[in-house]
């Protein structure tokens, strides 16, 4: 396949150069300036992050990211309604890219009711208005990016505004690192025939079964299958170890490739419990002895926040190189815009 062909005829908004340049987001959000004060010496009783998509996958990602860091309960909303434990002692972070996202709007107008803290984070739309009327803590990021591939933004100013309210400790050097990298690895990310190139060319064909650990890296396996989804334009599940081994290993014993004709993806890494990793072996053996191909994902990186976001930017690449191969449009998801429009109808 030539890449300088095939980019330009199937990425017309050039999400490529958008992939490269992924560390510059990281950059921003870190260096955004933004105003908490009306928050400060505030003791919060749980943190909720409250999105859809890319918003709330960002949300996810940093329970991944955090583990054992948050002191408090934080939980990830995905929803019109907030869980009946919210009052007014509770923080909500409302986060919508594009500011329009009606699930979240309501939900940011019932917090208001509520009379809990809230910071909002996103580019305008009605969110900016209803923060600005409220006067509501506001992050501002940079538009110009489709919500699933602004994760540097979004990310970057969650774990900014956690830090920023003393939930967690300063992260500054561990997010230098992950800037660094993201950059060393776009340049080579690149390139044809590079390890996201390779994998991509490895799953036409296939639908992928995505495995990865509840609370480490399940995070990671879901905004993998979503990318899938989206950008490449294919079918894609993700489960979680050891949850899976309770069902849906069964499900292996008759799998047949005229029906289901799907590939397996392990998400590796070295902090996984030990019976954990004992799980990933033995079920991968009683997987492939049927007959399946697997595919390992795995980070060399000295610290577990490296290797997860190291992660994260190569199953990006993959979905894009997918959607490439497949001659798709990694931009254009025209079922959700359908959907949308017929909701207004």
């Amino acid at each position: 396949m030539n890449l300088e062909k095939l980019v330009p005829k199937c990425d017309p908004e050039n999400q490529f150069d958008v992939l490269v340049n992924t560390f510059t987001q990281v950059e921003y959000a870190w260096e955004n300036d933004f105003d908490l004060s009306s928050l400060n010496n505030k003791k919060f009783n749980s943190v909720i992050v409250s999105g859809l998509g890319g918003s709330a996958i960002s949300g996810d990602l940093m329970q991944n990211f955090l583990q054992n860091e948050l002191k408090i309960p934080y939980s990830v909303n995905r929803n019109y309604t907030l869980p009946s434990f919210i009052d007014k002692e509770s923080l909500l972070i409302a986060s919508s890219y594009s500011g329009n996202t009606e699930e979240t709007l309501e939900v940011l107008n019932k917090a208001i009711e509520i009379g809990c803290s809230i910071v909002c984070i996103t580019t305008g739309g009605k969110m900016r208005e209803i923060a600005n009327k409220k006067n509501l803590p506001l992050v501002l990021l940079k538009e110009g990016y489709q919500p699933r591939y602004s994760l540097g933004l979004s990310f970057f100013s969650l774990l900014k505004v956690l830090q920023k309210l003393n939930i967690i400790s300063d992260q500054s050097d561990i997010v230098l690192k992950i800037q660094n990298q993201l950059k060393e690895s776009g340049i080579e990310f690149a390139k044809e025939n590079s390890t996201p190139y390779k994998i991509a060319e490895e799953l036409i064909g296939f639908i992928p079964i995505i495995y990865s650990v509840s609370d480490v890296t399940n995070a990671l396996g879901n905004r993998f299958k979503c990318q899938l989804n989206e950008n490449s334009k294919v079918h894609a599940f993700c489960n979680y170890y050891p949850e899976l081994n309770h069902n849906e290993i069964v499900g292996w014993e008759t799998v047949n490739f005229n029906l289901f004709n799907s590939k397996l993806i392990n998400v590796l890494d070295e902090v996984y419990h030990p019976q954990v990793k004992k799980r990933f072996q033995i079920s991968n053996d009683l997987i492939s002895e049927k007959g399946v191909q697997t595919i390992e994902l795995k980070s060399e990186l000295p610290t577990f926040k490296e290797r997860l976001f190291y992660l994260v930017y190569l199953t990006d690449w993959i979905s894009y190189y997918l959607a490439i191969l497949r001659g798709q449009d990694p931009s254009e998801i025209d079922n959700i815009h359908a959907l949308k429009k017929r909701l207004t109808e």
